[in-house]
């Protein structure tokens, strides 16, 4: 017998992501990555196409002859249209937000203008309206969620004034295409924005030494960025000296103001305009018939109600933490300011819960918290990450992974990690869309590709990242968002994933941040970083628990003057008095919350005026939607661990996205109507009395 004596080959090494997608094929799913655009002349070439490629498509919706319409060649051709055109737009917005090149994102910034503007103008193809309209006009027997998509396709022609004679619809079309631009401006102004404000070591006094290790910029120099998130959260928190918390107040709240306040008197009655001209009492009226809320009115009935019940709770705070105040200054007359709230809030929790939220951060080494969260979300969902090299990185210490079905093993999709700051990158906590998740016109299902931008505590030299018990929060919460976009079923993107209505988009996460308040949950991962073998004690919880009861009425007040304030510049500001738009801003937060540091513009870098304009109410609408839910796991037998829960959470909510009403997703999770109950008692203001919203009436 002769034998070989050839070398055996090595096996090919596997490439995770290459098996991913082969996987995917074997369940009739399509995994991609985003190919993003690495040159300014990438960027122009990418929306040129772009805009060729959707007009070409366009054209042949509206050369239809009228007698061969159909749902394919008319609505769900527009949906597919629209997947093609949002491809190009999340994937420059996320170069705009995170590219580390200054002229990448300039350049993104100023595509992005351009694709907005002509997105604009796509409602206004009569021709391809017509098309629309004569297959509407048969009044076709159709499937719930194709009935649905086509029922709000024909909305969206008319609040785009389609129905107008056709030199209003111009106008309108002329100003939307204006705003559009304005917009984007007011946006890019705030991630543009900088602002170091240096101190003494004498004047950050109380602020942690590890905080100012990493600020030191000379011998007794300190640099605090107002635009960073954590650095100014920081001092207010800890800044012992008023005149300190005072002056980074005035800094982060004139931020963007040369840029923002002159766009802000065009934007709100441009918005105005275009809402009246639509038939609409105000823009907020406009914003509000698609959401769950239905209209301005309710809107601001249901903030009123809930800063009313919340009074008493926070006089009584207020009350607490101008005693420590007194104490501290020696002032009788001592006074609560704006710049004083975080820090004698932080304050009470010391003094008369002992606990110190800086302290608690050894807890929190932030790699410990994103595995424990990850084994948590894998469990009560079924699922299993992989982490996989990205082909492409725009920054050295991006991540990627791939979400599988832990039973079938089916792909789901994939999502970036990009948690830490730096310059020109956006300031806040974000879940950024790059691929939608829908059913292809061949048959296959496109799966969903998401980001998270976040500002996270960059690590130090000696030590790892540490998070406050808030960061694991926004953890939570932002992650949720993630799972919301990955985990759709829904066949048209449209409705997939996050695509709900505005006012219930932040409910699922918020809902998830009861994880990071649970024992059981901590211990599966909090622990502290020099000596893992330290969990939380268990009175160091409850007393945490206790000290946010104890200034949650500050914390809802000034959220409920936010939403106000929107609802208020969105109702009041016109043509004719634009230049009361800051004036009243700074009235009304004022006058929900406490009076803003004189000559100060918070609405310039309140970027939430933009795309949420209008919507901001929907934090409080969607955190009462959240506690209800989050009643199902509380009272499931394995509790925030519960996979039967969480699979209901995955099938009712997730899965379906906006494919049906809203209502209908939350009763059948519930398996019972909603209740406003439970929400009242979490911030404190216990059974429902006349200054607070009835449970199930027309406000919630």
């Amino acid at each position: 017998m002769a034998f070989s004596t050839a070398t055996a080959r090595p096996a090919e090494p596997v490439d995770p992501l290459a098996d991913f997608k082969k996987r995917a094929a074997k369940f009739n799913t399509v995994i991609n990555l985003p190919q993003f655009e690495l040159t300014t002349n990438q960027v122009r070439a990418s929306v040129s196409q772009t805009i060729a490629g959707g007009n070409k498509a366009l054209d042949v919706v509206g050369a239809l002859e009228l007698s061969t319409v159909t749902f394919e060649n008319t609505i769900r051709a527009l949906d597919d249209v629209g997947y093609q055109i949002r491809l190009t737009d999340n994937r420059l917005s996320v170069l705009k937000e995170t590219s580390t090149n200054s002229a990448l994102r300039e350049t993104a910034t100023d595509a992005l203008k351009e694709l907005e503007e002509w997105m604009v103008g796509l409602e206004y193809r009569e021709d391809v309206y017509r098309a629309v309209k004569a297959f509407a006009d048969t009044k076709p027997t159709l499937a719930s969620e194709d009935a649905k998509l086509l029922a709000e396709t024909v909305r969206d022609y008319r609040r785009a004034g389609l129905d107008l004679p056709k030199p209003q619809r111009d106008e309108v079309e002329r100003q939307r295409k204006e705003l559009s631009r304005l917009t984007t401006d007011f946006e890019s102004n705030i991630t543009k924005a900088q602002k170091a404000v240096k101190f003494t070591k004498n004047e950050l006094e109380g602020v942690p030494a590890s905080f100012l290790e990493q600020i030191k910029t000379g011998a007794d120099e300190y640099s605090v960025m107002a635009n960073i998130t954590w650095h100014y959260l920081t001092v207010e928190e800890t800044a012992k000296r008023e005149e300190s918390r005072k002056r980074l107040v005035l800094e982060h709240d004139n931020l963007a103001r040369a840029e923002n306040i002159p766009l802000l008197k065009k934007i709100l009655p441009l918005r105005d305009g275009i809402a009246k001209k639509l038939g609409y009492r105000t823009w907020a009226d406009y914003q509000t018939e698609v959401k769950m809320v239905k209209n301005a009115l309710a809107a601001s009935d249901f903030l009123e109600k809930l800063k009313s019940g919340l009074q008493p709770k926070f006089d009584a705070e207020v009350a607490e933490y101008r005693k420590i105040k007194v104490k501290e200054t020696g002032d009788d007359n001592a006074r609560i300011n704006i710049w004083d709230w975080r820090y004698f809030s932080n304050q009470l929790k010391k003094e008369k819960y002992t606990i110190d939220a800086e302290q608690l951060r050894v807890y929190f080494p932030y790699q410990r918290v994103l595995d424990g969260m990850f084994r948590i979300y894998q469990r009560i969902f079924g699922l299993k990450f992989d982490r996989v090299e990205p082909p492409y990185k725009w920054i050295g210490d991006l991540q990627l992974y791939a979400v599988s079905d832990s039973e079938s093993d089916e792909p789901l999709g994939l999502f970036y990690l990009d948690m830490f700051p730096r310059e020109g990158k956006y300031n806040h906590f974000a879940e950024f869309g790059l691929i939608d998740g829908k059913l292809l016109p061949g048959g296959k299902y496109q799966r969903p590709v998401v980001t998270l931008v976040c500002n996270f505590p960059s690590p130090a030299r000696d030590r790892p990242s540490l998070l406050s018990h808030s960061d694991v929060e926004t953890l939570f919460h932002e992650f949720g968002h993630a799972m919301h976009a990955i985990l759709t079923r829904a066949r048209y993107s449209r409705f997939s994933g996050t695509s709900v209505p505005g006012d219930f988009v932040e409910a699922p996460s918020q809902m998830l941040e009861n994880w990071v308040w649970d024992k059981k949950v901590l211990d599966s991962f909090a622990a502290d970083y020099r000596d893992p073998s330290k969990k939380i004690p268990a009175e160091i919880l409850g007393k945490l628990k206790e000290s946010k009861l104890a200034v949650e009425a500050t914390r809802y007040r000034r959220q409920l003057s936010f939403g106000l304030t929107d609802l208020t510049l969105h109702t009041q500001i016109h043509e004719d008095n634009a230049k009361e738009a800051l004036p009243l801003s700074n009235k009304v937060l004022s006058e929900a919350f406490f009076p803003m540091a004189p000559d100060t513009a918070f609405v310039a870098y309140f970027g939430h005026l933009m795309r949420y304009d209008a919507g901001y109410y929907g934090y409080a609408w969607a955190d009462a939607i959240a506690a209800d839910m989050a009643t199902v796991f509380e009272q499931a037998p394995d509790g925030y661990f519960d996979r039967s829960a969480g699979h209901r959470l995955r099938q009712e909510i997730y899965e379906p996205g906006d494919s049906r009403d809203v209502n209908i997703s939350i009763e059948k999770f519930l398996g019972r109507q909603r209740s406003l109950e439970p929400f009242l008692n979490k911030i404190g203001i216990g059974k429902r009395s006349d200054n607070t919203p009835a449970a199930n009436s027309s406000t919630q």
